[in-house]
């Protein structure tokens, strides 16, 4: 917390690649910052969620009753319906995304710079062709709104809006599946909360899954560089050099949470950092909490996650967490529990 909260010490300008807000410090940071609030603010975001909530019942909806991936076959097709509908991107590309967010995943496990580059020049051949299509013909949804705002006194540049898309997309799209797929496991696994969890409103349900995502963390770690000669705990750190923030280490911590293990919404809320901390906390948290939560509870509505004998859950391999694959199937809810 002490580094992600002193930017002046420890720089968040860690790509070679222009990363917009996420990769700029100081001011810059702060102007970029103020400039895509708008798209965040909850009265924006709280228009979208009938259009979610129609996404989420409809999906969950055509699973029926037989197993499916609670990963491949929820979270990547939910998030990839959703992104379009809030970016306002059309229907048909919903293959050509799918596919891309496994060969993301793919392309980050490998760590393989080539295939990784690979990954980034496809996204951002997608993200230019839709900007080409705004640009002969204007459109008043977010993406064509996001290409006339004005930063530093001039029109943003393509590039720019490149690296924004990139930045709310390309990551999001995997991290959201991987969301999905730690929430639907825990309440598989902990079948007794079922009950509160359905009769949950609103706030209480987006406590939860932040409780859910605390205790096993999608979200694994950020870079920072030493921008000066310091000492991190006793260690000494030269400028220049690299420092990785390990969230899910940090969500762990015995010396802030009493028994880590433990869940409990109300009382680790405070200190969960799920979504960062400090000026670089994330941008989209309240985007993310609607739509873990509107799918969640359709998911509820629908039945209950049981996992698939035979059929284990896969973990994802570093520097991923999370699950790869997470058969399951919904039961009939309890008639107590129904409405």
């Amino acid at each position: 917390m002490n580094i992600a909260n002193s930017p002046d010490l420890f720089s968040n300008a860690v790509s070679r690649h222009l990363q917009i807000p996420n990769g700029l410090d100081g001011e810059r940071h702060a102007e970029a910052r103020r400039m895509l609030a708008p798209f965040f603010h909850p009265p924006a975001l709280g228009a979208l969620e009938p259009t979610l909530a129609r996404i989420a019942a409809d999906l969950v909806g055509g699973l029926g009753e037989d197993p499916f991936d609670a990963v491949e076959d929820l979270g990547v097709v939910f998030a990839v319906r959703a992104a379009s509908a809030w970016l306002g991107w059309r229907d048909d590309l919903e293959p050509e995304l799918i596919a891309w967010v496994a060969e993301h995943r793919a392309a980050g496990c490998s760590r393989h710079p080539e295939q990784i580059a690979r990954s980034a020049a496809g996204f951002e051949g997608l993200v230019r062709m839709l900007i080409d299509e705004r640009r002969g013909r204007p459109s008043c949804d977010l993406t064509g709104l996001l290409m006339t705002l004005r930063w530093k006194g001039r029109r943003i540049t393509d590039e720019e809006v490149v690296s924004i898309l990139r930045n709310w997309t390309g990551g999001d799209l995997s991290s959201l599946a991987l969301c999905v797929g730690v929430a639907v496991h825990w309440v598989a696994t902990n079948p007794d909360h079922f009950g509160h969890l359905v009769a949950s409103d609103d706030a209480a349900l987006d406590r939860a899954v932040d409780e859910m995502l605390r205790l096993d963390d999608p979200f694994v770690s950020n870079r920072r560089i030493a921008v000066s000669d310091t000492v991190v705990a006793g260690c000494p750190v030269g400028a220049g050099e690299e420092i990785v923030l390990d969230w899910r280490a940090a969500n762990r911590d015995g010396g802030v949470f009493a028994d880590p293990g433990s869940f409990d919404p109300d009382g680790h809320g405070p200190d969960n950092l799920v979504y960062g901390v400090g000026p670089h906390v994330c941008p989209g948290r309240g985007l993310a909490t609607r739509q873990l939560r509107i799918l969640l509870r359709a998911v509820m509505t629908a039945g209950r996650p049981e996992l698939i004998a035979g059929h284990p859950p896969v973990r994802e391999q570093p520097p991923s967490a999370g699950f790869r694959s997470l058969p399951v199937r919904l039961a009939p809810q309890p008639t107590a529990l129904r409405g």
